[in-house]
Formats: structure tokens, sequence, C-alpha cells
């Protein structure tokens, strides 16, 4: 209850239009939170809207302020709109406005504002003539809309097509689109929603068999990109002599002491469009690089995107040493989940001597340092990947410096004094030391792994979906997957373990009674995690054993059980290569 008053005392509540005419008569800068009810106000910025508060301590000249669109009259443009608008309000004048929960951006904003306020109450400097600008949608001759102080970037969108994605060409794509210096900043294999499909391809709608091919897009998997140009967005084309504007007469030669300095010409990298063009791509990928279209279809298949993106969302790599992961380490994982970390991965295992030696590195030069590996490659270590706002600094900060004296000194609220050990002088836990360490350690420790999975016939379109949507919850990557009638020619290639069994008979009745659907799931210990997703064979077990399983959920007896999962990593492999073979008809 505490922390629930001291959020209403950080915003003030404006709920009426009479609500709203009153706060205009605040004197000074009025940040505004606009929401509508069905979804709140932003939670993201509350904690850098306390930081500032506290930090800046003018309480006469700053006020934050939640506004419900819904109910008054001025916020009219901003109803029926998910993404975060804030505004800001000199002396009752809306001057400014942010869309998108982008800290850093209202973060500049509120300073720049109060510096400004702070040297007009002191006679520095006169009040600017603000422009007030219009709530409304403004039509741009460019990008179709104004945006002012606008949080969203600049992206494009590619989707990588569902028989290219079958193809295995979409690992090509991505290769040849990192190696020209794009970023991608999210990719996502998935059945696309008609609605997207009819608005990105709407430069076709008129040919013939569109309809056939938006079923196809609709009803197969693609590859979806989010792209964005990377920091260094010129090239250096050549190296060239000057040119002069007359021609040099023959025979006449240049002095030898006179030496022209080679020209760096430049040009802009091609646009994402045009690189797909130059590599031959454009049949396996489309590209849309409007900045409004594309930032609206991120909203519909990646809603979280934005927010994540604005509140710089990481993912880091945590190791426990042996000491912890022995005595400590539950009290360790509720630090972990009071300090705001998702746990995405965690396991216990036994380092290797060189992972030990990659670990501690740190500590190579103590005299210590052998009986350290030793101990560390002897032992069971706790690994985890954890996520969460600015996630790399965060659990750096949190676990303190390499050695227990230093944390003392400098950080003796950290982790490391906190559960500082007697065996070894130094910091009992590890972090990735950057992003880019952190996805390279996160990779080599939760190495991913694929599964064949099956969606049995009887299985309707909707529970399909919901299907599948269980599956991204679990956090499966779709890497392949297609709908099939498996004859038993196929049938026999994903159940080859039971062809011989006196059951494998109603096996194939079952399967003939219309289409599946094959996929390899692929993740951090696939096989296992997809087996206890899908849960007894038995449905009727399953709704006692595991209720919230797949089976439980769908199944209607033990033969149409909704879902299959190959039993082992070696019979995954078998059959994915059986069912998704280069060259194979069925694709």
């Amino acid at each position: 209850m505490a922390s629930k008053k001291r959020e209403v005392q950080l915003q003030s509540v404006v709920n009426s239009q009479s609500l709203w005419d009153e706060m205009l008569l605040n004197k000074g800068l009025t940040v505004i939170d606009v929401y509508q009810a069905w979804c709140g106000p932003c939670k993201a910025v509350q904690t850098l809207f306390r930081k500032l508060k506290n930090e800046l301590n003018e309480d006469e000249i700053l006020h934050f302020v939640v506004a419900e669109a819904d109910n008054i009259v001025t916020l009219q443009p901003f109803r029926d709109k998910c993404e975060p608008v804030f505004l800001f309000s000199v002396n009752g004048k809306i001057i400014a406005k942010i869309q998108g929960a982008n800290a850093p951006l209202i973060n500049r904003k509120v300073i720049t504002l109060i510096d400004e306020e702070r040297k007009i109450v002191a006679g520095e400097m006169a009040r600017p003539q603000y422009v007030e600008i219009p709530l409304e949608d403004v039509i741009d001759d460019e990008y179709g809309e104004v945006q002012y102080e606008s949080a969203v970037d600049v992206y494009n969108m590619a989707i990588i097509k569902p028989d290219a994605v079958l193809m295995r060409k979409s690992v090509e794509i991505k290769e040849k689109i990192i190696k020209e210096g794009f970023v991608i900043e999210i990719q996502e294999n998935m059945i696309l929603p008609e609605e997207v499909v009819r608005k990105f391809y709407t430069h076709i709608a008129d040919q013939p068999d569109f309809e056939e091919f938006v079923f196809s897009m609709t009803n197969d998997l693609s590859c979806v990109l989010i792209v964005s140009q990377g920091e260094d967005s010129e090239v250096i084309q050549e190296e060239t002599l000057p040119q002069t504007d007359t021609e040099e007469e023959p025979g006449v030669l240049e002095e030898p002491h006179v030496r022209f300095a080679p020209v760096m010409i430049k040009k802009k990298r091609d646009s994402l469009q045009e690189y797909m063009d130059r590599q031959h791509m454009s049949d396996y990928c489309d590209v849309e690089n409007d900045v409004v279209k594309v930032s609206k279809f991120i909203d519909i298949l990646f809603p979280d995107f934005k927010t994540m993106k604005s509140m710089n969302v990481q993912t880091t790599l945590a190791l426990l040493h042996p000491d912890i992961c022995e005595e400590e380490k539950d009290e360790v994982l509720n630090v972990i989940q009071n300090e705001g970390f998702t746990i995405l991965m965690q396991r216990q295992i036994v380092l290797s001597e060189e992972e030990a030696r990659t670990v501690c590195k740190v500590h190579e030069n103590e005299e210590y340092f052998d009986n350290l590996i030793g101990h560390m490659s002897s032992n069971s270590s706790y690994v985890l990947a954890l996520r969460r706002e600015n996630g790399v600094e965060y659990w750096k900060a949190l676990i303190g410096p390499k050695t227990i004296e230093e944390a003392y000194a400098s950080h003796p609220q950290s982790l490391c004094v906190q559960f500082a050990s007697e065996k070894f002088p130094i910091n009992q836990f590890y972090g990735s030391s950057s992003k880019a360490a952190a996805e390279k350690e996160i990779a080599h420790f939760f190495p991913p792994q694929s599964t064949l999975a099956l969606i049995k016939p009887h299985v309707t379109h909707e529970e399909r979906m919901e299907i599948l949507k269980s599956i991204k919850e679990a956090g499966f990557e779709l890497t392949l997957m297609k709908e099939m009638h498996l004859t038993p020619e196929y049938a026999n290639k994903v159940y080859f373990k039971i062809t011989g069994k006196d059951f494998y008979k109603s096996v194939l009745e079952v399967l003939s009674l219309g289409t599946s659907v094959i996929m390899v799931l692929t993740k951090w210990n696939a096989v296992a995690e997809w087996r206890r997703m899908v849960g007894p064979v038995d449905p009727e077990e399953a709704r006692l054993l595991s209720p919230d399983s797949l089976r439980a959920k769908y199944g209607l007896d033990i033969l149409r059980n909704a879902v299959h999962g190959a039993s082992n990593l070696s019979e995954a492999s078998v059959i994915i290569s059986n069912m998704f073979a280069e060259g194979n008809p069925e694709d």
C-alpha cells in the first residue's frame, strides 16, 4: 500500500476536462503521461520520473501528471492508440510531444526545460516564445505524419517468404544483411496475420492470384526481420586524384615536388531494398522502408519491441561460483528476482578448465589462481541468462568489484560482500562485460537445440493457433514448419520407432483424417522442454498429472492426443532430416 501511495504523490491524476483545464494553470513544466483506461499509465517511466523529481528538487516548477484520454475532450486524438504518449506543458502551453517510452529522450527534454525555467526565474534569460503544437495528427509530405520529438526510430521491415524459409535461404539472407553493416534488431519466424499481409503487399493486390498468395502467406511460416541502418551509414568507395578544369598539355610533366593528396569518394550505403536487389535476393525477401508503415507493423507483430528498446532491456550471463551454488543459491535467486531480473534460462554445470580460466581471467596473476581453477573445474557452478533494463551494467554493479577487499571499500552493499567466501578473497559472482560478450557467452553455455514437433489432424485451426502461441510464449523459436498429409510413407519417417507395433495401424488411421503440422522447434534443451510441455501420452493421465500440458488441454484420447515430439536428440535429428531434407518434393 505504501508504494501505491508514493506513486499517487509522484503523478497527479487528471481524468476529466475540468481537471485538465485546472492542470494547465500549473507554473513551470508539467510532464503529462497520456493513457487510456484499458491499458493504464506507462509504468516503464515511473522510476525515471521519481529520479528526476528527487534529483531536480523543483516541486514549484516541475509537475508529473497522468491524464486519461477517454474522459478528456482535448485528448480525443489519442484515444484507441496503444503507444505511450508524453506531452510537455510549459505554463499551460503544450510545446512538445514524445511518442513511446523513450526514457533517455524524456530525461533530456525535462532537464533542458527545467534549466530554462531556472534561468527565467533567476532573470538570466527571457521566456522563449514557444509554438503550441497541435494534438491532432498532422500530415507530412514525406512520412505521412509529423512526430514531434518522436521516439520511433527508422527501421526497415523484411519478410523472407515461406518457400525461402523452407529452402533455408533465411540463414543466407540474414548473414548478408549483417555483413553489409545493417543491424537486425529483431527476427522471428511466424505465421503472418492477414491484415499485415494485405497492407504489406497492397502494391500487388490487383494481381489475379493475390488471394491465393494471401492464403499461402497466412498459413505458412515466414521470417520477419526488423532492420536498422547501423551506426556507419556511409562506406568509402574508392580513392582518386582530384579532377582539374583544364586538360593537361601533352608532354608537360608534373613537377617532382608537387603531389596531390588522393580524394576519398564516399557514397551512401544502399538501402536494404537496393542491397537485396543487388544480391539477387528480391525473389525470396520483400522489404518495406516507409517509416510510418513499418512502425505500425512493429506495433502489431512485436508490441513490446519499442518499449524494450527505449528502456534498453538487455540480456546478460550470470555465474554463481561453486560455494554459492552449493550453499546459498536459493537466497541469491531471490535477490535476482527482487532486483527485477527475469530468469530466461538456468542450469547447474561443472566448468571445463578452459571455461574456468575464462571466467576467472581477472585473477590470473594471483598466487591462488591455479587453486581457484582447480576448485572451479571440480565443483558445480550455476549459470543463468538474466534480462532486465540495462541488464549488463546493472548485474555488474549489483555483484560489485573483483575482490572482497575492493568491494568492502567501494561497494559494501554488493553481492560480493554479502556472500563473501573464506576460501578465496574474490567475488563469487561473474557477469558479462558487454552486450556482445553476453551474446557469445549465453550461446556457449546455453547452446540451441532443435526438436521435431507435430500437431495432429483432429486439432482445430483455432486450437492450432493457441498451441503456436504457447510455443512462442515458452521461448521456442519456430525454425521450420509445414502442413502436410502424412501418408503411410511419410508417417513412417516420423514414427519409425513404432512401425512394427500392433497399434501402429491405428496411428496411421488417425493421421489419415486430415493434415498435420510438422515443426522444428529450437531453444536450449529443446527436446526435454517440448516433452515436458506436451505432457503424458494419455490425455486422461495428463489432466491428472500435468493439467497445463498441451495433451491435457487438447487431447481427446491416447491416439488423438493432439501433439507429438521426438523422444531424444538423435531421434529428432533423424526425423528432421527425413521431413525437411533439401530437395524434398513435398516442400
